[in-house]
C-alpha cells in the first residue's frame, strides 16, 4: 500500500542568530537568563518604542543565503504579521514576506547510499522571536517570559523537493554545519536556537499535482524530524485508503509516542494581513558591502573536505571532521607549517585529541597545546623518537600543565623526563637476555614452530624497557637472538 504512494515535504528551518543584542534593540540576546531580565520597552512593545535594525543581522543572513547559493536583493523591507499570542507583545511579528533578503537557492546532500540529492531553497527571511509562555509554574496562571522576544531569526524555506525522511535528515545536518561554521548561530536544538516545522503531503506516484499539507510544528532534533515525517506519511496514506480526506492543519509531534494531533486549522496569508511596517526603512544593500561580503565568505566545508583529501591524502572521515569545525580547521593548518606527516597530524586531531576535548567538555580553541607543541609531539612519534602510548599519556598532560603560552621545547622536556626511546642496542640486547632466560619453556616452544609466543617475549622486553624502546627494533632484536 505505501509503495503506491510518495512523499512531499519542504522543510522551515528557524535559526537563531549568535548576535549580542536582538534585532530591533539594544537588548541582550543571550541565553539562560533569568525571566524577563533581557528587556526593554522595544521588546515589550510599549506605545511610541521605535525599532532599530541591527545590522550584523543582516550580514549573518546574507552569509547564510550566500552559502545556499541564493540570489541577494539589495534591496529589502520588513513587514508586519498579525495575530495574537499572549507571548507576542505588539500582537503582530515584524518579518519579512513581499521582498526577503535571500531568494532561489539551493544546497546539495550526500545520502546514506552515497547518491546526492538537490535541495531547492526557496526564500531565506528575516524575523523576530517571539517570547515564552509557561504553563508549568502555577496551578491557575501562565507565565510569559520575554527575554525570547525580538532576538534575530532567519527562516530557511526550502522547496517540497524533499522526498524521504532521510532526505529532509541529511537537509537538516547540513543546514546545521554551516550555521556553526559560518558562526551565524550555534545550532543548538535542545535550546532553540534551531527549530524546525515540517510541511508534508502524499500523492501518487506518477502524479503531478501536490497533495493537501499538513505542517508539523517546532521539531527539536534531527531524529524528531524523521520520526515526524514517517509517522505523517504513513498516517495520511491510512486516510487516503480509507476513502478520507486530508485536511490542512497545523499539527503538534508527540515525541514520546512518535504521533502527530491537530493543534489548529492551518492559517492561509490572507489571516495575518501582512503589510510593510512603517517603523522601519527599507534595507538597502550597497555593491559595496555585498562585494566585502562574498570576499569574506570562507571556503565551504565540502570545498574544504575534497582539498584536504586532494592535496594531503588525508580519508574522507577525518577531512570531513577538520573541514566542518572552523577553528579544528584553522588548528589544523597552524600546526601543518612545522609537522612532518599531515595524515598523522589529522589521526591524532580527529583521535587522541578529540577524546582529549570530549572528556574535557571543551572546544579546540581551548586547548592547552599550541598547534606548534602538538607538530613537535606528533614528529618525535613519526621519528620514532618517543612511543605512541607515553607521547599521549604522559608527554601531551605534561605540555597542557605548562599551557600553550608557554615557549618550552618538547623534545628537551621529552629528554628531561626520560621519555624518549633507548636507542642503546647493548641496553636492550641485555633485557633480551634477560627475559629469553626466563622464558627457557617457551623459548623451545618458539624453535618447534609455536611462533605466537615472540609477542610474549616483546612486550617482556617493553616492560623493562618502561615502553621507551622501538617494538619494530625490539622484535628485530629477539628474532635474531632467537636464531
Amino acid at each position: 500500500m505505501m509503495d503506491k504512494y510518495e512523499l512531499v515535504s519542504g522543510l522551515e528551518i528557524h535559526v537563531q542568530l549568535n548576535t549580542r543584542t536582538k534585532i530591533f534593540s539594544a537588548d541582550s540576546a543571550a541565553f539562560g537568563a533569568d525571566a524577563n531580565e533581557h528587556i526593554s520597552a522595544v521588546s515589550l512593545g510599549l506605545p511610541g518604542a521605535l525599532p532599530k535594525l541591527n545590522k550584523e543581522v543582516v550580514a549573518k543572513a546574507a552569509r547564510m543565503g550566500l552559502a545556499l547559493n541564493c540570489s541577494i536583493n539589495q534591496v529589502n523591507f520588513f513587514d508586519r504579521k498579525n495575530y495574537f499570542y499572549a507571548d507576542l507583545p505588539k500582537g503582530y511579528q515584524i518579518t519579512q514576506d513581499n521582498q526577503p533578503i535571500c531568494e532561489n537557492g539551493y544546497i546539495d546532500v550526500v545520502l546514506t547510499s552515497g547518491e546526492e540529492k538537490r535541495i531547492g531553497i526557496n526564500r531565506i527571511h528575516l524575523e523576530e522571536d517571539a517570547g515564552k509562555s509557561l504553563h508549568d509554574q502555577d496551578d491557575r496562571f501562565s507565565y510569559v517570559d520575554l527575554n525570547r522576544a525580538g532576538v534575530p531569526l532567519i527562516e530557511i524555506v526550502t522547496e517540497p523537493d524533499i522526498r524521504s525522511s532521510e532526505e529532509a535528515s541529511a537537509l537538516l545536518t547540513e543546514i546545521r554545519k554551516l550555521v556553526r561554521f559560518l558562526d551565524v548561530g550555534d545550532g543548538n536544538m535542545e535550546e532553540g536556537s534551531l527549530r524546525c516545522d515540517a510541511n508534508i503531503s502524499v500523492r501518487l506516484k506518477g502524479a503531478q499535482e501536490f497533495g493537501t499539507r499538513c505542517e508539523v510544528k517546532n521539531l527539536n532534533s534531527i531524529r524528531n524530524v524523521r520520526r515526524a515525517i514517517d509517522f505523517e506519511f504513513g498516517r495520511q496514506i491510512k486516510v487516503l485508503e480509507g476513502g478520507g480526506k486530508i485536511i490542512q492543519s497545523t499539527l503538534n509531534f508527540d515525541a514520546e509516542a512518535g504521533t502527530t494531533s491537530p493543534m489548529r486549522s492551518k492559517e492561509e496569508a490572507n489571516d495575518y494581513r501582512y503589510f510593510p511596517d512603517p517603523d522601519l526603512a527599507p534595507v538597502h544593500i550597497s555593491d559595496e558591502w555585498l562585494a566585502q561580503l562574498k570576499f569574506a565568505m570562507p571556503a565551504l566545508p565540502r570545498e574544504v573536505s575534497k582539498q584536504l583529501i586532494h592535496d594531503y591524502e588525508i580519508n574522507i572521515g577525518d577531512a570531513t571532521l577538520i573541514a566542518e569545525d572552523h577553528d579544528l580547521l584553522s588548528f589544523f593548518y597552524e600546526a601543518l607549517k612545522t609537522v612532518n606527516n599531515p595524515r598523522t597530524l589529522a589521526n591524532w586531531l580527529t583521535g587522541n585529541i578529540r577524546a582529549i576535548l570530549n572528556e574535557k567538555g571543551i572546544c579546540i580553541a581551548e586547548f592547552d597545546v599550541s598547534p606548534g607543541q602538538l607538530s613537535d609531539v606528533i614528529n618525535l612519534v613519526d621519528d620514532k623518537q618517543i612511543n605512541p602510548q607515553i607521547a599521549f599519556q604522559q608527554l601531551l598532560p605534561l605540555i597542557m600543565k605548562q599551557g600553550k603560552g608557554s615557549n618550552i621545547d618538547v623534545q628537551n622536556l621529552a629528554a628531561e623526563q626520560n621519555m624518549l626511546t633507548i636507542d642503546n642496542g647493548d641496553e636492550l640486547l641485555g633485557f633480551v637476555d634477560e627475559v629469553l632466560n626466563k622464558y627457557q619453556q617457551q623459548v623451545q616452544a618458539y624453535k618447534k614452530g609455536k611462533k605466537g609466543v615472540l609477542g610474549l617475549f616483546v612486550g617482556e622486553v617493553m616492560k623493562m624497557a618502561k615502553g621507551k624502546a622501538n617494538p619494530q627494533k625490539v622484535n628485530e632484536l629477539v628474532q635474531d637472538k632467537l636464531k
